[in-house]
């Protein structure tokens, strides 16, 4: 079978491997696939990992596993990125973000030249209910910290839903790690790329629809690609999430949650649908 590994950092010369029955999530690996997990240290120039049936060493790009009954596997290092990275603004684009200026972010700051420090909230508040959104992200490397300290923020839709953005390479992907619609839906495959990495989000989403009295006639509605793969498909939203606005009828725009971590955006841009 083909077989896909990735090994997340926990500090001080410790390391944790996950591999993947199938193949990386995205590419062989689906959720529900097996999975297997084994901790190790850096002894040298290699990392060492083990298990109750297969034993592993990375050195230099390249794993070797040794399973219980002999069989020899080896795999090398692959560098992944997303198709849309550097995606130029397609005509008509409401260009929020170029590297240039903070401007079109309350709260904005430019930081290490021409990124966008997570913590901003898009002044214009979009005429237009439906749309697309581009945007790219970059976790910080914090290997000895967990759960919603590794990374941690967010982008809200219409100020609204919140697509999680956080450090989750190599876990299993639930509705508050990277790629989830927090406290609703979890991805259909964490596609979150390691620490450091430039990652994409192409978001398309369908505005709930109200009354002329303020009641909710239809939920929203969000397509989310992650790094090029979709981890939701036409997922209706029957609420909005915690942590900035409630759902309405109003207009608003683009909120990129701040919380304390050196989260970093570039390249955003919004068309009307």
């Amino acid at each position: 079978q083909s077989l896909g590994a990735q090994v997340i950092a926990r500090g001080d010369g410790r390391f944790e491997l996950v591999l993947f029955t199938g193949g990386l999530p995205g590419d062989g690996w689906n959720r529900g696939d097996a999975m297997q997990k084994a901790e190790g240290e850096t002894r040298g120039d290699a990392t060492h990992f083990s298990s109750s049936t297969w034993s592993a060493k990375l050195q230099k790009g390249t794993l070797t596993l040794l399973d219980s009954d002999g069989t020899l596997t080896v795999l090398k290092k692959v560098d992944r990125q997303s198709p849309t990275l550097g995606a130029k603004p397609p005509q008509g684009a409401l260009v929020l973000f170029d590297g240039n200026s903070a401007e079109n972010f309350e709260g904005g700051k430019v930081v290490m030249g021409d990124l966008l420090l997570s913590g901003g909230e898009s002044v214009d508040k979009f005429a237009f209910a439906d749309h697309s959104i581009h945007l790219e992200f970059r976790t910080p490397f914090k290997p000895f910290a967990t759960g919603q300290q590794r990374g941690n923020s967010g982008v809200y839709v219409q100020n609204r839903y919140e697509v999680q953005v956080l450090d989750s390479f190599g876990l299993e992907g639930k509705e508050n790690e990277c790629g989830g619609i927090y406290s609703i839906s979890a991805p259909d495959v964490n596609m979150c790329f390691p620490p450091l990495e430039w990652q994409t989000y192409d978001i398309d989403f369908t505005a709930a629809r109200y009354g002329d009295d303020g009641s909710k006639l239809k939920n929203a509605r969000i397509t989310v690609h992650h790094n090029g793969v979709v981890i939701h498909d036409d997922r209706e939203l029957p609420k909005s999430t915690p942590g900035k606005m409630s759902e309405g009828p109003g207009p608003e725009g683009l909120y990129l949650q701040g919380h304390g971590n050196p989260v970093v955006y570039r390249n955003i841009w919004v068309v009307a649908k």
